[in-house]
């Protein structure tokens, strides 16, 4: 199976990014399985339903949030009655939507994208290391999904390393969000996880993690905010990672990085 993961998408920047490149990476790399990360994709914070279903009909089978999954606060409800969107299963119980998702990919196997949130640094809401044992066993590689993606959303690499072995063998590719900055640490781990710290994030690099610079930078020189953060409006750049499983266990292949756009360099698979 062909797979790939798309970095937080911020901002109308990283919309346009997505609208416009995505379909052509579709169609010209053969993807089985395309998953977003879109807790900032409106405005910096949070996602709606019409983006949602932007996103969608540019190419992505699923739909991933974080810590910024209720900014809209649209996204409480519509949640719902949208299938493909995956907010963190570690949230409390009773939290509107649903951690993990079973799709049916574009060449009609099963695909299981998980989503989970860290706790180093961030908001200490349930283990997450328990709460994917739970979600990795009720839907086991091989057997129930054809491919596993977790989108492990978190602070601290160290955190996202554990959560890489922890799955190692289990999933087919584990990623992290949430820095907006990419890694270079791309790799399979012994098992056949392929694993990224941190896919990065799909929007303007000339930012401060996306957002116009002036404010971050005011923030750090007064120590106090003087206005809301607002993303930056620049030409994006689409991050990511490339995975290819092996039909037969769903473990990887290949994994290499992805970014095309402006700022960074240029990074695409050579194995497609």
């Amino acid at each position: 199976m062909r797979i790939l993961f798309v970095g937080d998408v911020v901002g109308r920047s990283g919309r346009v990014a997505v609208t416009e490149t995505l379909p052509g990476l579709v169609r010209d790399w053969k993807l089985d399985l395309v998953v977003v990360n879109g807790e900032n994709s409106a405005g910096g914070f949070g996602i709606t339903e019409a983006i949602y279903h932007e996103l969608l009909e540019a190419g992505a089978d699923a739909i991933t949030l974080g810590n910024h999954s209720w900014d809209q606060r649209e996204a409480l409800v519509f949640i719902e009655r949208a299938p493909r969107l995956v907010r963190p299963a570690n949230y409390p119980p009773g939290t509107p939507g649903r951690g993990a998702a079973l799709v049916e990919t574009r060449t009609g196997k099963r695909a299981l994208v998980i989503n989970a949130m860290g706790r180093i640094f961030m908001q200490p809401f349930d283990d997450p290391f328990a709460i994917l044992d739970r979600e990795l066993n009720a839907c086991p590689l091989r057997e129930a999904a054809d491919a596993v993606v977790v989108d492990f959303h978190a602070e601290a690499t160290s955190e996202k390393q554990g959560i890489g072995y922890f799955c190692d063998g289990r999933a087919s590719l584990v990623v992290g969000t949430h820095t907006h900055v990419p890694t270079s640490d791309h790799r399979i781990l012994p098992a056949g996880t392929a694993y990224m710290s941190d896919a990065g994030m799909t929007g303007d690099y000339q930012s401060i993690i996306g957002m116009d610079k002036e404010e971050p930078i005011g923030r750090f020189l007064r120590g106090y905010p003087a206005g809301r953060f607002e993303p930056a409006e620049g030409v994006a750049t689409l991050s990511g990672v490339a995975v290819e499983t092996d039909d037969a266990t769903g473990l990887a292949l290949r994994v290499a990085p992805v970014r095309i756009g402006p700022t960074l360099e240029r990074a695409v698979p050579d194995f497609w």
